[in-house]
C-alpha cells in the first residue's frame, strides 16, 4: 500500500473524483451540447488520477504516476482553453511548446494504457506512430508519400483525427453512461437478484449449479460486459457451489469461464462493444442490440446442452431445494434490476429517446434503489456505503475504457493518415484469392492472436477496421461483419495460450490452466461456431426486419448447435458421436434449400 492509499482522504478523494465524473458525464447528456475538444479532454482528465494513482501499487510508481497525470492534465486543459484557436489550426501543430505538448499527450497516453491493460495494445499504437513518422522510408507497397510531423502529429493531438476523435466520442458519450448505469446496479441488490433469479430457474435440473452459473452470468453479463469481472463476480457464489455438489474442478472452472465470457455478446452492452459498432457502422444502437440478441441466446443455449451432457459424463445434481431461494425472495431481488432495465428499454423502444438518455433515466431509478435491501430495510450507512462504491466502480471503469479507446484512437488515426488500412484489406484480398470463406478464415486467426494480448474492444476495433473493408467486398453487410470480428476477438478469453477467463476460473478452482482451457472449448463451441453461422445463415441476425426468418434461422443453427456439442461431449458410441457432429455440421452450414 503506498502512501497516498494509506492517507486519511485517500477514501473520500477517489469517491469525489468518481461521482465528479458521473455527474460530468451525466451533464453532458441532461444538459446539452459541449464542443468535443472540450468533452472529451475532460474526460481524459477524470481517468488520469484512477489509472495512474488509484491503481499504483508501490511508492514509486505513485510519484511517477503523480507526475504523468499532471503532465497528462497539464496537456487536457491546454487544450480546453484554447479549443477555439485550436479548431481553426485544422489540425496542425504552431511552434515549438505545441509540438512538445502533442508528443508528451500521446507518450501519456500510451503509458496510461499500458498501466491499465499491459503492454501489447501501447506496443502496436507506438508502432503505428513510428510507421506514420517514418513510414515513407519502407520500400514497397506498404511505405507511403510522408506527412509532415507536425500536420501528422496535430491530427493525432490537436483535431478530431487521432485521440480525440469519434472513437472517444463513443466512450465520453455512451459507454461511460451505461458504465455508470452497471455500476450503479452492481452497488446494490442488483447482483443478488441475477443470482436468485437463475437459481430459482436452473436450480431443480440436472446440472443445476452449472445452469445457474449459465444464466447468472448471461444476466450480470448484460451489464457487466466484462468476461472478467463476470467471474471474479458470480463465480465467487457459483463455484464453491459446484465444489460443495462434486463437480470436477475442470469443468466447474470451464462452465464459469465459458458462461461469463458470454457477457460480451449478450445485449443490451456487450461490453463497449455494441456501442463502438453504433460509430464503426452507422447503424443504430437499437438495431444492433436486436441484430445480436438471437446469436447471444444460442451461444447460451448451446452451453446449457453442453452442461446436460457433461451430465452423462458425470453426477451432476442440482441445488438442494434448502440452497433455492424463495419466491418471495426472488421477487423482491429481481426488482432491482428488473424495475431500471424496464425503464431503460420503455425510454428506448417506448419512448424514442437516445440510448444514453433513457440510460440516465434508469441510473437515476437504480441510485433511488440503493437506499434499500432484499428486505425492504433502509439504513443511512449501507446507502452511503453503497453510494461510495457506485461511485468508485464507476470511476474505475470509465477510466480503463478510456485507457482503451484513447490508445485505439491512434491507431485509427494512424491507418486514416497513412492509408495503411486500405493496404492490409488489399493484402487480405489477395491472400484470399478474392472469395469469402479463406478471407473469413485469415480474419478469424487475426482476430484470435490480437485478442490474446489486447482487450476485446480493442482488438475488435484494429481487426474490423483492415479487415472489415475486405469482407464487405467479398459480399457482406457491413453489420455481419462487424458482428463477425467482434464475435472472434472474443476468442481469446476460452481459448489458450493466453485466456483471461479461463485464468481467472483455474484459480478460483485451484486447477490447472490448461485442463480447465480444454473442457471450456468444447464447453464453448458456439462461440467457434455462431459467427460462421452467421455467415452462412445471414438472417440470423435479421430479427428487426424479418423476425420470422430471424428465429427459423435461429432454430436451424441451435439445432446443428445441439447435435455438435452433444457429439463432442456425450460418452456415447464413437460412431453415433460423429454421425451427431456431421449432421449438426450440414445443419448448420448448409442451406436449408438443398437439407
Amino acid at each position: 500500500m503506498t502512501d497516498l492509499q494509506a492517507a486519511p482522504f485517500y477514501r473520500v478523494l477517489f469517491a469525489g473524483l468518481g461521482a465528479a465524473a458521473i455527474v460530468f458525464h451525466l451533464g453532458l447528456i441532461f444538459y446539452g451540447l459541449v464542443p468535443n475538444l472540450i468533452a472529451r479532454p475532460v474526460h481524459m482528465m477524470l481517468a488520469l488520477p484512477w489509472v495512474f494513482l488509484f491503481a499504483a501499487k508501490t511508492k514509486t510508481e505513485a510519484w511517477s504516476g503523480a507526475a504523468l497525470a499532471a503532465a497528462g492534465m497539464a496537456c487536457c486543459l491546454y487544450i480546453v482553453f484554447n479549443e477555439d484557436a485550436l479548431s481553426d489550426q485544422y489540425g496542425s501543430l504552431y511552434g515549438t511548446g505545441q509540438m512538445v505538448m502533442a508528443v508528451v499527450l500521446l507518450l501519456v497516453v500510451l503509458e496510461m494504457a499500458r498501466r491499465a491493460i499491459g503492454w501489447p495494445l501501447p506496443v502496436v499504437a507506438a508502432l503505428a506512430l513510428a510507421y506514420g513518422l517514418w513510414g515513407q522510408h519502407l520500400p514497397g507497397e506498404f511505405g507511403h508519400p510522408g506527412i509532415p510531423a507536425v500536420s501528422f502529429l496535430g491530427t493525432l493531438t490537436v483535431a478530431e483525427g487521432g485521440v480525440w476523435g469519434s472513437l472517444t466520442g463513443i466512450s465520453v458519450s455512451v459507454v461511460a453512461i451505461f458504465v455508470i448505469f452497471g455500476a450503479v446496479l452492481n452497488a446494490g441488490e442488483a447482483g443478488q437478484g441475477f443470482m436468485n433469479l437463475a437459481a430459482s430457474a436452473a436450480g431443480r435440473f440436472k446440472g443445476g449449479a452449472a445452469k445457474v452459473s449459465v444464466l447468472s452470468s448471461a444476466l450480470f453479463g448484460s451489464i457487466s460486459g466484462s468476461a472478467s469481472a463476470n467471474v471474479a463476480s458470480t463465480g465467487a457464489v457459483t463455484l464453491p457451489t459446484m465444489r460443495k455438489l462434486g463437480y470436477p474442478k475442470a469443468l466447474a472452472g470451464a462452465v464459469e469461464a465459458v458462461a461469463s465470457s458470454g457477457g460480451q455478446i449478450m445485449p443490451p452492452l456487450m461490453g463497449a462493444g455494441a456501442f463502438v459498432m453504433v460509430e464503426l457502422t452507422g447503424v443504430p444502437y437499437t438495431s444492433i442490440i436486436l441484430a445480436a440478441l438471437l446469436p447471444a441466446i444460442l451461444y447460451f443455449a448451446a452451453v446449457w446442452v453442453g452442461i446436460d451432457a457433461f451430465a452423462q459424463r458425470h453426477d451432476l445434481p442440482a441445488l438442494k431445494a434448502e440452497d433455492r431461494p424463495t419466491r418471495r425472495d426472488v421477487l423482491i431481488t429481481s426488482a432491482f434490476f428488473a424495475v431500471p432495465f424496464a425503464i431503460l428499454l420503455e425510454r428506448m423502444f417506448v419512448g424514442g429517446y437516445t440510448p444514453q438518455y433513457a440510460a440516465c433515466v434508469a441510473i437515476l431509478a437504480g441510485g433511488a434503489m440503493l437506499l434499500l435491501d432484499g428486505k425492504l430495510t433502509l439504513s443511512w450507512p449501507r446507502t452511503v456505503d453503497r453510494f461510495e462504491a457506485a461511485a468508485v466502480g464507476a470511476g474505475r471503469q470509465i477510466a480503463t475504457i478510456a485507457s482503451i479507446i484513447l490508445c485505439a484512437s491512434i491507431v485509427i488515426g494512424v491507418l486514416g493518415q497513412t492509408g495503411l488500412g486500405v493496404k492490409i484489406t488489399s493484402l487480405i484480398l489477395s491472400a484470399s484469392g478474392g472469395t469469402l470463406w479463406p478471407a473469413l478464415l485469415l480474419t478469424a486467426v487475426a482476430c484470435l492472436v490480437l485478442g490474446m494480448e489486447v482487450p476485446t474492444t480493442a482488438a475488435y476495433v484494429i481487426c474490423v477496421s483492415v479487415a472489415g473493408p475486405a469482407l464487405q467486398q467479398l459480399g457482406l453487410e457491413p453489420l455481419q461483419a462487424h458482428l463477425f470480428v467482434f464475435w472472434f476477438a472474443l476468442l481469446s478469453t476460452i481459448t489458450p495460450p493466453v485466456c483471461g477467463a479461463v485464468f481467472i476460473a483455474a484459480g478460483m478452482v485451484e486447477e490447472n490452466w490448461l485442463v480447465v482451457a480444454g473442457r471450456a472449448m468444447v464447453l464453448g463451441v458456439g462461440l467457434y461456431l455462431i459467427p460462421l453461422g452467421m455467415i452462412a445463415n445471414p438472417s440470423l441476425i435479421g430479427l428487426e426486419q424479418e423476425a420470422f426468418a430471424a428465429v427459423f434461422a435461429a432454430l436451424k443453427v441451435g439445432i446443428g448447435l445441439a447435435a455438435i456439442s452433444f457429439g463432442i461431449i456425450a460418452p456415447k458410441a464413437i460412431w453415433l458421436r460423429i454421425l451427431s457432429v456431421l449432421a449438426g455440421t450440414a445443419i448448420l452450414f448448409v442451406p436449408l434449400s438443398t437439407l
